[in-house]
């Protein structure tokens, strides 16, 4: 395991360099941008659109030295419109694609809501990652320990986690091993780094948050 909770294996560990940090890393530890068509800067979280890249660490202060330095015009070599908003709106679109990716776990049998069905697949070792709302009950969290060698994300809300699961709120959700789950823990830490706060700590004695 990597700092992050991610595994050294990767079908691409190919690397990109910040525009802010001026740090060469793998690109899964950063965030894509673009230039739209009328010289707006727009996130890539797919890595899809066409263009340039512009590459910035997933990381809120590297973000905001991106923006206040105007260093995206730098990048692209002319002058490009970064909003107000472009933190907040990259921030909206991972916690979207997070949700989604674990709606999509959840539907191909590799997710599972509830402290008591939780706790079953964490005492079966079935469970790869446990996640816990940041929002949620302290006492009742602590009842439940990461997987050894899994992952721990507790830096969404209970409502987003309900959003994953058709349901009011979550607090509760283990994933399973294979599928969607690396992309679970890949998205859910990029996502850590543009919060303000993670939302909580790891609990876990011997344990690693994601």
């Amino acid at each position: 395991m990597t700092r992050g909770g991610k595994t050294k294996n990767r079908d691409d560990d190919s690397e990109r360099k910040c525009i802010a940090t001026g740090e060469v890393q793998p690109k899964h530890g950063l965030i894509r941008f673009v230039v739209g068509p009328e010289g707006q800067v727009v996130p890539d979280l797919a890595e899809k659109l066409p263009g340039r890249g512009i590459w910035v660490s997933a990381d809120r202060k590297a973000l905001e030295t991106a923006v206040a330095k105007k260093l995206f015009s730098r990048s692209a070599k002319q002058p490009v419109q970064a909003s107000d908003d472009l933190i907040q709106q990259t921030e909206d679109l991972l916690t979207r694609r997070v949700i989604d990716l674990i709606s999509l776990a959840r539907k191909g049998g590799r997710a599972v809501a509830g402290f008591e069905k939780v706790k079953d697949w964490l005492i079966k070792e079935e469970a790869q990652v446990l996640i816990q709302a940041s929002d949620g009950s302290g006492r009742g969290k602590s009842k439940l320990s990461t997987p050894h060698y899994g992952s721990f994300i507790g830096w969404l809300t209970a409502d987003e986690l309900g959003q994953a699961f058709g349901r009011q709120t979550v607090i509760h959700v283990a994933l399973g091993a294979g599928g969607l789950t690396r992309r679970v823990v890949d998205e859910a830490a990029r996502l850590k780094g543009l919060r303000a706060s993670d939302g909580g700590s790891d609990r876990r004695k011997g344990k690693r948050a994601t």
